[in-house]
């Protein structure tokens, strides 16, 4: 008998990784370093994404981010009988993807010898001889950068392993370390070419270049208090003469000694008393702002003097272990519905309650109070209860018909608020500076977020081009004046720039708008009519960008809340009709697939249901062009209570079940609801309709008609 070969796995010193058995740690260029003290394993992430033999078999906190112990082990048992080509040491586990190259090698040794790994399914590495390669079109006659565009070092601007580009431009060129570790830096939301700033075709490069990018935010944004300084306000008075005996950099937290900053620049401030203000002035512009704006002060607002607390409002971003790389198949934007993705948001909602009480019609106020309380839990159930307003029995009663009714309420105030400008359906952000000392621009998108998840409307009234000032949707397109706000102050001055047809006409203008040009940093000479296009492109930017900074920012963080901002911003393109295009109304097919079907288990009863699920279907196209005295907006507030289909979908699904007539049935637990008639009912709590089985399509719709026609009348208008 032949001597079986026995796996000897080599002893690894302590520390050290277990795949490629060195200590390094250099998280841009070996992946994190992950240790299980428990059982004594230590290992580089990059390390286990390239090795061949082990995947992710596990949940995301099973093991190291999904890979089981025992895969590990499994797979140094299996390199241990393999030589690393560079080092000659035993344990390779990174071998070319080439089925005819045998090249096996560490990981980091495969850095020295230039090969390439590929951080997305299935994972691929190649060798020097089988990597892929970038090619260089460019006229000869084009000089080449001499530097990276990272480090600013000097480069030979010849491509190669170490030294790589950007395929979107011919001028930003990098070592392969250096935008290794910018793309650790910057992460997947904040990757892109320093130059030109191309976002999507630089990472598709990079990625079959081997670079890997973290699926998580920048680092700088994920540092504590980072932006700390940021917070830090304005204390000193300016006046010519300080009437304060403390001192000018004294401010008092009220009354005549406080120092009120200026609302327009925020770096100058008074007491109120040297300036001779009001003990309740609170709006205050200096005397250089007054000037520069003639007098105007509702371009520009003051920053917050200090932000309120998040109250665990705010999900924060992917931390460091969530890269976009593991070896698991990875959700795309055709697996998942908008209703979908947002009821992925749900476990994390807590049985705890939270109640919301609205005088009258007043959801919008009473949503405020709601976040705006020191306790406060976004995950806690809302609790909602009407006083002083005649509503039907139903919203009085029923919990979940009165939190419908609120958040669409809310929907609607929202919309209408300050915080909001433009035509209805196509609304952009407003500058209002009580808005931001109120910090309403984070409230409102707070409750937007709270609408969405809790099975309020889908949004529907967000202008194309905040959408995508937030969520850069369309990616690399920039804002043009269809973007802008129509008939406001400012889009007016831009579209008559826009609209100059002559070099003299455009002069004219520009001296006419010296203001806004002066404000928004545009004031240059212009010498040619094709420096319009640029100058506009400016001033529609500064308008919707950098004058928005701080209520998009803001705004951003409200959005946060439970989730939606992240979810938003990784499924783009599956949001944008819900947050940009106004409700659908029902067609007949929508309606046939928001109801899942329960047929009877009894061979006789299955034969009549499918019978009555075609007089179903045929009775909802029959609504859908209008041959029916319901329509198909009927069928939906009978079967479901709702007025409208919920962001985030029904809840409980709904679903359809038959009424058997009582002499041919035996006594169910749902049939218990029958009355001695063949009509249809429904029970909206539970989420179910009970179809009547009848024998012909004529007697089903003249039942269906009945229930409902009754139903519908007996609604309140």
């Amino acid at each position: 008998m032949g001597r079986t070969r026995r796996s000897k796995e080599i002893p690894v010193p302590q520390g050290c990784c277990v795949l490629c058995r060195i200590s390094d740690d250099d998280p841009a260029l070996l992946g994190e370093k992950l240790t299980l003290k428990q059982h004594n394993l230590t290992v580089h992430y990059l390390c286990l994404l390239t090795s061949c033999g082990v995947y992710q078999r596990g949940k995301e906190d099973e093991g190291i981010m999904g890979f089981l112990v025992e895969d590990i082990r499994k797979e140094v048992r299996r390199s241990s009988f393999l030589t690393c080509f560079s080092c000659k040491k035993k344990g390779a586990c990174v071998g070319c993807n080439i089925r005819t190259c045998r090249k096996m090698v560490h990981f980091p040794c495969g850095r020295k010898l230039n090969f390439i790994s590929q951080f997305t399914e299935p994972f691929p590495s190649y060798c020097k001889t089988h990597a892929p390669s970038q090619i260089l079109n460019v006229d000869p006659n084009i000089s080449l950068p001499q530097s990276c565009s990272v480090c600013l070092d000097s480069l030979d601007p010849v491509l190669s392993y170490s030294v790589l580009k950007c395929p979107s431009c011919h001028t930003s060129w990098f070592h392969r370390e250096c935008v290794q570790r910018q793309a650790f830096s910057a992460g997947l939301f904040f990757f892109k070419c320093t130059l030109c700033n191309n976002k999507d075709r630089f990472q598709q490069e990079m990625l079959k270049m081997g670079i890997h990018i973290p699926e998580r935010d920048a680092s700088w944004e994920l540092e504590a208090n980072a932006y700390s300084d940021l917070l830090e306000v304005y204390e000193n008075c300016d006046s010519p003469s300080c009437l304060c005996e403390h001192g000018r950099s004294h401010s008092d937290s009220a009354g005549w000694f406080e120092v009120v900053r200026c609302i327009l620049c925020g770096s100058k401030g008074t007491h109120r008393k040297c300036s001779g203000l009001n003990v309740n002035t609170t709006d205050w512009a200096c005397a250089d702002c007054t000037q520069a704006t003639d007098g105007k002060a509702s371009l520009v607002t003051s920053p917050q003097v200090a932000q309120r607390k998040s109250l665990g409002l705010k999900r924060h971003l992917s931390s460091m272990h969530s890269p976009i790389s593991c070896k698991r198949p990875i959700l795309s934007e055709k697996s998942g519905s908008p209703e979908e993705l947002l009821r992925s948001l749900g476990p994390q909602l807590h049985p705890g309650i939270v109640q919301v009480e609205v005088d009258g019609d007043q959801a919008l106020s009473a949503g405020l109070d709601l976040v705006r309380r020191a306790d406060f839990n976004a995950t806690h159930l809302l609790s909602v209860k009407f006083k002083n307003v005649q509503q039907p029995p139903s919203i009085v009663q029923d919990t979940n018909a009165a939190r419908q009714y609120f958040l669409k309420l809310l929907h609607q105030q929202i919309q209408d608020s300050v915080v909001f400008e433009g035509p209805c359906g196509s609304k952009n952000l407003a500058l209002d500076a009580q808005a931001l000392r109120d910090d309403l621009y984070f409230d409102v998108g707070c409750l937007l977020a709270l609408c969405l998840v809790y099975g309020g409307p889908f949004l529907g009234f967000f202008s194309p081009g905040l959408y995508q000032c937030l969520f850069n949707y369309p990616p690399n397109c920039p804002l043009t004046v269809s973007h802008m706000t129509p008939q406001s102050h400012f889009t007016q001055q831009v579209t008559r720039i826009s609209e100059a047809k002559s070099l003299e006409e455009l002069r004219g203008v520009l001296e006419e708008s010296w203001e806004f040009l002066q404000l928004a940093g545009c004031s240059r000479p212009v010498n040619d009519l094709e420096d319009k296009q640029s100058l506009v492109e400016d001033l529609v930017s500064f308008t919707m960008i950098t004058r928005m900074q701080l209520p998009l920012q803001r705004f951003r963080e409200g959005l946060q809340t439970l989730g939606v901002f992240k979810q938003v911003q990784l499924f783009p393109s599956v949001f944008y009709n819900n947050f940009c295009e106004a409700t659908v109304h029902l067609t007949a097919q929508a309606l046939a697939q928001l109801f899942s079907v329960r047929y009877s288990k009894q061979e006789d009863k299955l034969t009549q249901e499918l019978v009555v699920v075609t007089f179903w279907r045929h009775l909802l196209l029959e609504c859908e062009v209008g041959r029916s005295s319901i329509s198909l907006q009927d069928i939906f507030r009978y079967s479901t209570g709702a007025e409208e289909l919920p962001a985030a979908g029904l809840l409980p699904p709904p679903s359809i079940s038959f009424l058997h007539h009582p002499e041919s049935t035996e006594s169910k637990t749902e049939e218990k609801w029958s009355d001695e008639g063949l009509f249809p009912q429904s029970r909206p709590e539970s989420g179910s309709l009970l179809l009547p089985v009848t024998s012909t399509y004529k007697a089903f719709k003249s039942c269906m008609e009945q229930a409902i026609s009754h139903h519908i009348h007996l609604l309140p208008a």
